[in-house]
């Protein structure tokens, strides 16, 4: 008989999957339809030459999205309500491991289990979607090769994280959720300095921007925004993609700019310095230190929602696990991933805030907003993005505003800015 508890996470699983499918299909109707309606604008302002072709990469990525995400979830729920996991977490108890080396190997096995699954996924987005729309740079080799070593990565990280916080679970037996949610938070602190020297470098190469036109424009743009920043990087993402894009990430001595090698290709100067503007406003505006607090808000609820979990006796007797407070955490898990989900259109309304008050430090650092305009109908066409989403597909996923609407504020502003600057009529 299926316990109450175990019929609750059948129906929050399942649900949020039919919920985010619907919206999907939602999305891709009201998508191709406002892309026909403004069809001569996608040619003229995005310079896509075939909307069809825009149109079939969002139709092709999406349906091998949910494929995937409607895979994951029916094999956590066969797994989970067949027993299985039980009876995995019953073996690792009889190999009189210490417990947090027990639940460190169920989560490590976990991980690389999820990703071994993806990777077919993968494989057919990167040789069949992105190759089919010229997307794709990749070799074979160099797909196997990021495979191999961003599931090492994975390993090694979540593996130590998840050791440390299981750790003070076991030492702290009351405190453990202040403690755990320490932990999490300086790990995002300490990611933010590790990522960029350690880890991107294993999957990309990052050249110093020192001199040339580059580096001229970059340091322009340092000196309008009134910025101090000596790691400026190109990256080859060429080599994978054709996709463009910018990033700031850090802080202190060690915030570093990276430009994609395609974006600088892609743009003129002009637009190139309006993106690095709008990547340096997340500093100066404290966005990232905002967002950093937001997700830490979150995750303090997380963790007072899996304290209750692992205090409750019902999830071992619903799912048929042993007494062991990692199974616990596994479970609460799988409750707290699709609440979060849920609640996105909450903690998007924070990022959409943000980029908006980017683009608008853009154009004031640029004395203009046309160059920021050309940037974001670059990368929307190069890109093939979908410019219309659908309002409420929109708040669930989207953490910056749809393309028009920042180009139709970025135009509002120019024309505020002529109408301040226009001479006075003369009264009767």
């Amino acid at each position: 008989m299926v316990s109450l508890a175990a019929l609750s996470l059948v129906v929050l699983l399942t649900g949020t999957e039919l919920l985010f499918s619907g919206l999907d299909a939602l999305n891709l109707r009201h998508g191709a339809r406002a892309v026909r309606e403004s069809e001569a604008w996608v040619r003229e302002q995005l310079g896509v030459d075939s909307p069809d072709r825009m149109l079939a990469y969002q139709r092709a990525k999406t349906v091998l999205s949910r494929a995937q995400s409607w895979l994951g979830v029916l094999g956590v729920l066969a797994v989970v309500l067949s027993g299985l996991f039980g009876d995995v977490v019953g073996l690792l108890v009889e190999t009189g491991l210490p417990t947090v080396l027990q639940g460190v190997v169920l989560l490590v096995g976990a991980v690389v289990l999820v990703r071994l699954l993806g990777a077919p996924f993968d494989l057919y987005e990167t040789f069949v979607v992105e190759e089919r729309f010229g997307f794709n740079n990749q070799t074979p080799g160099l797909w196997l090769r990021d495979l191999v070593v961003g599931l090492l990565v994975t390993v090694v990280l979540s593996g130590v994280v998840g050791g440390v916080v299981l750790a003070v679970v076991d030492a702290l037996p009351t405190l453990w959720p202040v403690a755990g949610w320490v932990v999490v938070v300086g790990f995002s602190l300490l990611m933010m300095v590790v990522y960029p020297r350690f880890v991107a470098p294993l999957f990309n190469d990052f050249d110093p921007v020192e001199s040339g036109p580059l580096r001229e424009a970059v340091e322009d743009v340092f000196d309008r925004a009134g910025f101090e920043c000596e790691q400026v990087y190109e990256m080859d993402a060429s080599r994978r993609s054709s996709h463009s894009n910018a990033y700031f990430v850090g802080f202190g001595e060690t915030k570093r700019v990276v430009l994609f090698d395609t974006l600088v290709e892609q743009m003129d100067r002009e637009s190139v310095q309006a993106v690095l503007a709008h990547e340096l406003a997340h500093w100066k505006r404290g966005h990232i230190w905002k967002q950093l607090g937001a997700s830490a808000v979150q995750m303090g609820v997380v963790f007072a929602f899996l304290w209750w979990v692992t205090a409750s006796q019902w999830v071992y007797a619903a799912f048929g696990l042993p007494t062991v407070t990692y199974a616990a955490l596994a479970v609460g898990l799988l409750y707290a991933g699709p609440v979060l989900s849920l609640l996105a259109p909450l903690t998007n309304r924070l990022s959409l805030a943000h980029e908006r008050e980017a683009d608008d430090f853009a154009a004031r650092t640029m004395g203009e907003s046309e160059s920021m305009t050309r940037a974001l109908t670059t990368l929307a066409g190069e890109n093939l993005s979908n410019p219309f989403p659908h309002p409420w597909y929109a708040a669930f996923h989207y953490s910056h505003p749809p393309i028009p609407e920042r180009i139709r504020r970025l135009s509002e502003r120019t024309d505020e800015a002529d109408a301040n600057d226009a001479p006075a009529t003369p009264a009767d």
